[in-house]
């Protein structure tokens, strides 16, 4: 097959579409969808994320270290769109949409546990490759928080069970990633 080359802004699609929320030093909550996302290290266990220095999300990064990745399901999907819609620095992101949620039992960021599946991450280091572009921020899994019934026996995840999104390019495209 003949290949064509291509250049597009992002290559590896689909991407897994988190929402990480964090706490600034107010105790306000916030929340944004992210879709550059994904395993850093294994031992210890590391996720990266990537962040636009505009959002509210970057600047409470910045000020308190911390985050939680939450796997959102087909369920979420009208708070998904909204969240990676609208600023944290025009509405209560929480407010506005009744979200529920729960502290983190060991990083001061809200777990939302609509979400089947929530990572609880401190950040070790962050990187910017250019000035003026996202910053990529990796984190060390604190402690993970899974529904009980995505669980096995053994008390491995059932990924296969979950009716996960991911984004296709751009956030306001997504892709339901269950299984038929």
């Amino acid at each position: 097959m003949k290949k064509t080359p291509k250049q597009d802004q992002m290559y590896m699609q689909p991407a897994p579409q988190i929402i990480v929320s964090v706490r600034d030093k107010n105790g306000r909550n916030n929340a944004q969808t992210v879709g550059f996302a994904g395993n850093a290290n294994y031992h210890p266990d590391m996720l990266m994320i990537s962040i636009i220095p505009e959002h509210l999300t970057y600047d409470i990064l910045r000020e308190t270290g911390c985050f939680v990745v939450n796997l959102p399901m087909e369920n979420f999907k009208k708070e998904l769109y909204y969240i990676g819609s609208h600023s944290g620095r025009d509405v209560d992101k929480f407010a506005a949409l009744d979200l529920k949620w729960e502290n983190g039992s060991v990083v001061d960021a809200p777990l939302l546990t609509d979400c089947p599946v929530n990572i609880e991450c401190r950040v070790v280091m962050s990187i910017k490759p250019e000035p003026g572009h996202n910053e990529i921020f990796f984190g060390k899994v604190e402690k993970v928080h899974v529904d009980e019934e995505y669980l096995d026996e053994q008390g491995h995840i059932l990924w296969e069970n979950m009716d996960l999104f991911s984004s296709l390019g751009s956030m306001k495209k997504y892709r339901d990633v269950a299984p038929e």
